[in-house]
């Protein structure tokens, strides 16, 4: 019973890791790199994301658009990490721009007043091509 009870418990922690991760791929547009993001973004999974955005960042790709049409839930601390990219962008001379958030991420951003300072598309076309001079 005892070893059922482990497997058990073990299998729940897998999953809760699995779950917990969050998945980044990152397509060039142009001069547009776009970060398609695959997940919750919490608190669990907030520095994947960072990770890759401020790689991006010192790559010298300041041009940004997070794909969040994958993203369920952010809290917090995906908020911050939205934030930290975007100022990170915007001190070289980019901007960081939202394409496709879910309702779900939408009432977050607006409760913490972020739709003021992140500009947020309904599509990640619309975001790409908000770029074009």
């Amino acid at each position: 019973m005892v070893f059922v009870v482990r497997c058990f418990v073990h299998a729940l922690i897998r999953l809760c890791l699995l779950k917990a991760a969050m998945q980044v791929q990152v397509a060039q547009h142009e001069s547009v790199t776009l970060l398609i993001a695959e997940g919750s973004l919490d608190s669990l999974s907030a520095d994947s994301l960072t990770q890759v955005l401020d790689q991006q960042i010192l790559a010298g790709n300041t041009r940004l658009v997070v794909d969040l049409a994958a993203v369920h839930y952010t809290s917090s601390a995906g908020l911050r990490s939205l934030l930290m990219a975007l100022k990170g962008a915007r001190r070289v001379g980019g901007d960081l721009r939202l394409g496709a958030p879910q309702s779900s991420v939408i009432e977050v951003l607006s409760l913490a007043g972020f739709t003021s300072i992140l500009k947020t598309f309904d599509d990640v076309p619309a975001a790409i091509a908000s770029y074009a001079p």
